[in-house]
């Protein structure tokens, strides 16, 4: 494939901050920063433009097009050259509610993709989420921000092993997305993305990240309590992803009185392993995602569907597994999710 970028060798960034701890408040950071110093950092960092998105999946393909067809300068990175070759020669197709637009954007592998950059989005499935940041390592030296929207948990901590923490923010998105081909991806229904920093200093960089999402019209928005909206994303994919990847059938398929009946009780014991946590979840606004999903995405498929569809490992270890190893740490039953874990994992490729 011919190059579209350049090769950069650099080095990865520090970590001092603790990405355990949820977001305090915007602008005081844990080292005793005053809001002054804080908001001049923020006013420094200058207009987000070129960015890099990690994973040329589903989702990663609807962030690129979006923000390629909105003026942003676009990198896909990729391990699936081919996909790649596609993507480079003929752009990204989009087909959305409000009609089908294709995007030009580079699309070259890690090793190849030229800094500095503004943004890094790492969009892999959570289980190549460490081995993903350590290849664009070499971005770190110019200190952009990074951005997951990721499934699961974890991914947080593997960003942090790579760049500074101060860096790093994190959020959900309930976007609908299907690969439809090597460059197509259909998003069809509402979406919007919740996003805040992994520490304080890093949430006063939110605002720009979703100002700059917001020109993509993305919807997006700043969240305090983003630890919280990750948890409630965690309950929502653990309830029907595996749920939807074990029947085969897509999101409207589970709409039925067993379906809800599993779904449920995989967000209670959820919410009921988060609160052990110190994350207290309100199950009102748990079911009422589930619900919504249920009635406006019927169409859609999961990415875990789509990857046993495909015949790839899923990321099941990262949302129903995870969740299960800190349920049993925090001496709580969660029956239906570890059954759910169990069904997913044997059907999924071994050794893969």
């Amino acid at each position: 494939m011919p190059s579209l970028c350049h090769s950069l060798n650099g080095i990865p960034g520090e970590m001092t901050s603790d990405n355990s701890q949820p977001a305090g408040r915007c602008g005081i950071d844990r080292a005793g920063r005053t809001p002054e110093h804080v908001l001049r950092y923020k006013r420094e960092r200058p207009m987000l433009s070129k960015i890099v998105i990690v994973g040329a999946g589903a989702m990663g393909c609807f962030l690129a097009v979006r923000l390629a067809a909105s003026g942003f300068e676009v990198t896909v990175v990729d391990v699936d050259q081919a996909r790649l070759e596609v993507i480079a020669r003929d752009g990204i197709t989009l087909q959305a509610d409000s009609g089908t637009v294709t995007a030009r954007v580079r699309a070259c592998l890690a090793a190849e993709a030229q800094g500095p950059v503004d943004l890094v989005i790492l969009m892999t499935k959570g289980m190549f989420s460490a081995a993903a940041i350590r290849s664009v390592a070499h971005l770190a030296q110019h200190g952009p921000l990074v951005l997951t929207l990721q499934n699961g948990l974890g991914n947080v901590e593997a960003i942090a092993e790579v760049f500074h923490a101060d860096h790093i923010l994190w959020g959900v998105t309930d976007f609908p997305a299907d690969l439809e081909g090597p460059a197509q991806v259909a998003s069809l229904g509402a979406g919007h993305i919740w996003l805040g920093g992994a520490n304080d200093r890093a949430h006063a960089h939110a605002d720009a990240v979703a100002e700059a999402l917001n020109r993509a019209a993305l919807n997006a928005a700043v969240d305090p309590h983003v630890r919280i909206a990750v948890w409630e994303k965690v309950a929502f994919n653990a309830a029907l992803n595996a749920l939807s990847t074990i029947t085969g059938l897509p999101v409207g398929g589970l709409d039925c009185p067993e379906g809800r009946r599993i779904a449920t009780a995989v967000a209670e014991e959820t919410i009921a392993t988060a609160s052990a946590l110190g994350v207290p979840l309100d199950p009102a606004r748990v079911l009422a995602k589930i619900d919504f999903a249920l009635a406006n995405h019927r169409t859609h498929k999961p990415s875990m569907l789509q990857d046993r569809l495909a015949g790839r490992r899923t990321e099941i270890e990262s949302i129903n597994g995870a969740i299960v190893r800190l349920a049993e740490q925090a001496e709580v039953p969660a029956p239906t999710t570890r059954v759910l874990a169990d069904l997913v994992r044997m059907g999924d490729p071994r050794g893969a």
